[in-house]
């Protein structure tokens, strides 16, 4: 499958579909708050599990409890959707979980 960037019609679709998730600076933007430093930890641990799988990994930061993540697929100078299925795969889990 070859990468294209999507279309701001894309995003926008993905986004009503996905509410956590924002645009910031052309990327998907996705912020988490948890109970405490471990649980912020667990889920960037499984984040990381699920990028990997998918030979993708997120742009992020993580202060404490506080866990910021950003989606880009740099080969296509913006958001593909390779970001998109990245995304869904986080908010499956974070809806199941937290």
């Amino acid at each position: 499958m070859k990468l294209v960037k999507a279309t701001e019609t894309e995003i926008q679709q993905f986004i009503a579909q996905h509410v956590a998730w924002s645009v910031e600076d052309n990327k998907l933007h996705c912020q988490y708050v948890f109970n405490d430093f471990i649980e912020a930890f667990s889920f960037m641990t499984k984040v990381a599990l699920i990028a990997e799988s998918l030979n993708h990994h997120p742009e992020w930061c993580n202060s404490y409890k506080q866990v910021a993540i950003n989606l880009i697929t740099h080969e296509v100078g913006g958001i593909s959707e390779r970001d998109f299925e990245l995304a869904r795969n986080i908010q499956v889990m974070t809806d199941a979980k937290y």
